[in-house]
């Protein structure tokens, strides 16, 4: 694979061809528009043209191109604005010490790895609205970022475009074409994607781990690419000279990152503000969204404090509403408000195609002669790709203990078929999710294909004390939910609700279940051509 092109074939003058139409955009504006939004949070009794229910990859593109095209946007956002240093002087925590802001409302943290050298991780830690939620369903432990930025805050960063011959499995009822010439391109622009520099990644200690992980993948002969991110690797680099404060390199990642990452806030929510067109109200949560008898929607809308407690009830009216709450949260309201009756016109696939995109978690123990380092970049720029041959593609991730470890760890992302359902349970007023435990052999089984080949080539073993006693795979949660308004069958082939004008999914609940890699690339895509289309006809 040259330098000339991302590990999934998009050259790098690919990545700018098509954004330039978005300035076009703008002539869709109309005169006479009512003022901006008003600063602060949404107000009880408020009107206005367009409610974006989450402000993760979605709800931001929605807004920034509905403000663009001369349309006021309100976000309403769960989570807190995280703007605000805590009495360390920093906004987000360490990883390595969680602390109150780390979870969402949990008495007791919950981190992917558990344990470590027969040791518990999890600490007591006080209830308040922090930045990470592993919600907890049937079978599934589901992480999501709760702030403004959705999920943004709290994933790696891997800016992954799918191989375009997987795409047809992905989103059979997009044309590729498009997506591959505009709408990934853009999307990547928008996310300020970049790629490490390879010499510096060849030579720096803080990828020892990664190049560990190389050797193995090649010497059993893997595919091994390297991946964009948005993670500013020129900032990286100055980390690694000591000259500008660490982030990457102090182990920042799962519960926010203080300087170096382009998350959302930094990127489309920073052009969306910048129009002067959209307000967004953190701490603020939907629980009902029905007709409005005089056109448009009646929102119900819970504002919270940092203990989770309701303070205040909101009715606002909204001509056109966006759910951009997440594959979770999308799904999880439109069934309650289908079910519930207050949009009884929602069709039978809402709740249904949702997958964990074959999450699953393993480690290695290597050998003495192969050190992974004790400074780890908390950024991953690499994977091994199986997917041809066994249904899998494996991220290397870090494990930032600061501490040598010996350890190879890595996510890997697998082609698994399950699908599960959301359904609404009147008799606990929830809604409950159908996911199977044993569901998760299959991207096991997909995962040993790397694995186990790499363990017989090597000499070495899996680790057994990262996810509990004896515990050899992380098969217990997902970083990357997906579906449960899966495009062309709850909406239309744009993210249209069926049954009602004037409601949009705009999330990864659009996608059924799997992207053959990490997802965020894929939604901020698919929404930016949904929008398009959306402003171009609906407005």
């Amino acid at each position: 694979m040259s330098d000339s092109t991302t590990p999934h074939g998009v050259s790098r003058r690919g990545f700018l061809v098509g954004t330039g139409s978005i300035l076009g955009l703008g002539v869709l504006g109309r005169t006479g528009a009512a003022a901006a939004p008003a600063p602060g949070p949404i107000g009880n009794g408020a009107r206005v043209p367009a409610l974006v229910i989450g402000t993760g990859y979605g709800g931001s593109v929605a807004a920034l191109r509905l403000a663009q095209a001369g349309v006021d946007v309100h976000m309403v956002e769960m989570g807190q604005a995280w703007d605000t240093p805590g009495s360390d002087g920093n906004i987000f925590a360490n990883t390595r010490t969680p602390d109150y802001r780390s979870y969402w409302l949990r008495t007791r943290t919950k981190q992917p790895i558990s344990n470590f050298l027969g040791f518990p991780l999890d600490k007591d830690v006080p209830r308040y609205t922090g930045i990470l939620d592993a919600e907890d369903f049937a079978g599934i432990t589901v992480y999501q970022g709760r702030g403004v930025g959705g999920g943004s805050l709290v994933n790696g960063g891997m800016a992954v475009t799918p191989e375009r011959s997987r795409f047809g499995g992905v989103l059979p009822t997009v044309d590729a074409d498009e997506m591959y010439g505009v709408y990934y391109p853009r999307a990547n622009a928008g996310l300020g994607v970049n790629a490490v520099d390879r010499a510096w990644f060849d030579s720096t200690d803080c990828y020892q781990y990664a190049r560990v992980g190389r050797k193995h993948a090649e010497r059993s002969g893997f595919e091994f690419v390297y991946v964009p991110n948005v993670y500013d690797f020129g900032y990286m680099e100055q980390e690694a000279a000591g000259t500008v404060p660490r982030s990457a390199l102090a182990a920042e990642i799962l519960y926010g990152n203080n300087h170096g990452k382009k998350s959302l806030q930094k990127t489309y929510l920073a052009q969306a503000k910048a129009t002067g067109k959209v307000a967004i109200s953190p701490l603020h949560r939907v629980t009902s969204v029905s007709p409005a008898s005089g056109g448009g929607y009646t929102v119900v809308i819970e504002q919270l404090d940092t203990t989770g407690a309701v303070t205040a009830t909101k009715t606002v009216t909204a001509a056109r509403v966006f759910f951009a709450a997440g594959s979770v949260g999308t799904s999880k309201l439109l069934v309650k408000l289908k079910s519930t009756g207050a949009l009884p016109a929602l069709n039978g696939e809402v709740g249904k195609g949702w997958g964990d995109n074959g999450n699953v978690m393993c480690g290695r123990a290597n050998h003495l002669w192969d050190p992974t380092g004790s400074l780890q970049s908390s950024i991953p720029t690499a994977g091994i790709d199986n997917w041809a041959a066994g249904g899998a593609f494996a991220e290397v991730a870090p494990i930032p203990t600061g501490i040598e470890t010996w350890a190879s760890f890595y996510l890997s992302i697998t082609n698994t078929p399950h699908r599960a359902q959301f359904s609404w349970n009147a008799a606990a007023g929830r809604v409950d999710l159908n996911w199977q435990t044993a569901w998760k052999q299959t991207s096991i089984d997909m995962a040993k294909s790397i694995f186990d080949k790499i363990n017989r080539k090597e000499g070495t073993i899996y680790r057994t004390d990262l996810f509990g006693t004896y515990k050899i795979w992380g098969d217990h949660l997902t970083y990357h939910p997906l579906g449960g308004a899966v495009l062309n069958k709850a909406t239309d082939n744009y993210g249209r609700l069926r049954g009602y004008s004037g409601l949009y999914a705009i999330d990864g609940s659009l996608i059924p279940g799997n992207t053959s890699v990490n997802p965020f690339v894929t939604i901020t895509a698919l929404a930016e051509r949904n929008i398009e289309k959306i402003i171009a006809t609906d407005l």
